[in-house]
């Protein structure tokens, strides 16, 4: 089990993660308060992937607001918690919080790109803290093997290269997260 904690740079937000590598997977419980469009929350999350990566199950709750459930087959195949079909997700493999750096560390895992490489994704984007899931495009690009990424959210006109660690765990992300305690 390792723990982790990264700082928001947008505001006075913190996370603090407990990550574990299984045989049968990878798991995740993380706690993040935060603040977004003006309104403060704190969110609770858990994720189960598959050894290759694949997000099966993923839990999110808003303390005092909503909760939700997802359920995946790694194939791209959703299920909310009651066992409805998530149409609108069909195809995407990896979901991106928006709260959290952990889940850059997703595609960038499974996708295991060569250096140089770029690859675009659709993803399940998870607001918060309104919990709303999306459909999204993003792009991920191997700068510097198992060292550096370059992340695009084509569908925000958004990029920026991060750092990550051996497990490829973001270090450094610019303009929004940076991992605890800082370097110096």
């Amino acid at each position: 089990m390792r723990e982790v904690r990264w700082e928001s740079e947008e505001g006075d937000g913190i996370e603090h993660l407990a990550f574990d590598a299984r045989g049968d997977g990878f798991f995740v419980e993380s706690v993040v308060v935060g603040q977004r469009y003006g309104r403060s929350y704190g969110l609770y999350y858990k994720l189960h992937c598959d050894p290759r990566w694949r997000v099966t199950y993923a839990y999110l709750r808003i303390m005092g607001g909503g909760d939700l459930e997802l359920r995946g087959d790694g194939e791209g195949h959703w299920h909310d918690g009651n066992g409805q079909v998530i149409v609108a997700i069909d195809g995407c493999i990896d979901i991106d919080i928006a709260a959290t750096p952990f889940t850059n560390t997703l595609p960038i895992r499974r996708l295991q790109l060569a250096e140089g490489e770029r690859r675009p994704i659709a993803v399940a984007y998870i607001s918060t803290p309104d919990l709303q899931v999306t459909r999204v495009e993003q792009a991920y690009s191997c700068i510097e093997l198992k060292r550096e990424y370059r992340y695009e959210g084509i569908f925000r006109n958004f990029s920026a290269n991060m750092k990550v660690d051996e497990d490829g765990l973001v270090i450094d992300y610019p303009t929004l997260f940076t991992r605890l305690p800082r370097t110096r």
